[in-house]
């Protein structure tokens, strides 16, 4: 394995990227078709479905679209909802980063712009084991997963032709139940000294919710209590 100062392993190759997404993809599909779906029952052609789910590329932002539009909120609401649920995504970018410093711009820009949640899971299960990464490996883990989700979007609004109502098949849970086998992926590697830390967080994340939750809408909360107790997790860690 060659692995530079800055953790960049030169040895994760793009092919190695795309296995590892393998294993992800069936939450991409499951939750992609189901987006499909919903997205017809909220009258949303199958162009705008395609062009949303190629520009955005973010499942919780989607369904929010979606929910906003049912709802008739005007552009504005439904562009910063967007930004708010998607400005996780500059967390989980900046906490990669510091392992592609030595790639060029486009390499970074490439790495960032298609990062998801699933894919910072499997970036951080890899970097476990590793201790690096490289950018061919992103891209081979991003593209699969971006190709798969768009796919599966398209096939998701031919299916919802057919599907009226998408909570009566439980497709609304499609993307929670992803999120849970993402965490733990993650949780099955945590050493046992860091439980305690972890569970502390947990608890300061649940408060906080509930706190901010009385003084801002769900998404403000959701974006403020992650930076609070983020920030509080490595002051804790060290």
């Amino acid at each position: 394995m060659l692995t530079d100062s800055v953790g960049r392993n030169d040895s994760l190759s793009f092919v190695q990227g795309f296995r590892e997404c393998l294993p992800t993809l069936f939450g991409y599909i499951s939750v992609g078709i189901a987006f499909g779906i919903v997205g017809t029952a909220s009258h949303l052609s199958m162009l705008e479905i395609t062009l949303l789910s190629a520009s955005v590329y973010a499942g919780a932002a989607q369904f929010a679209i979606c929910a906003l539009l049912l709802a008739g909120s005007p552009l504005s609401a439904i562009v910063f909802s967007v930004f708010i649920i998607n400005l996780r995504n500059f967390l989980l970018s900046a906490t990669l980063a510091p392992h592609f410093t030595k790639e060029s711009l486009l390499h970074n820009i490439g790495v960032g712009v298609l990062m998801t949640d699933e894919s910072f899971g499997v970036a951080a299960t890899k970097l476990k084991h590793t201790g690096s990464l490289s950018a061919n490996w992103m891209h081979g883990l991003n593209l699969t997963a971006y190709l798969f989700w768009n796919i599966s979007c398209i096939f998701g609004t031919v299916s919802g032709q057919w599907i009226s109502d998408p909570a009566a098949w439980g497709l609304d849970f499609a993307l929670p139940a992803m999120f849970l086998g993402l965490l733990f992926l993650q949780l099955e590697h945590v050493s046992s000294t860091k439980w305690k830390l972890y569970a502390t967080l947990i608890i300061c994340m649940v408060a906080a919710m509930l706190g901010l939750s009385l003084l801002f809408s769900t998404h403000v909360a959701v974006i403020l209590a992650t930076v609070i107790v983020a920030s509080l997790g490595v002051v804790l860690d060290k």
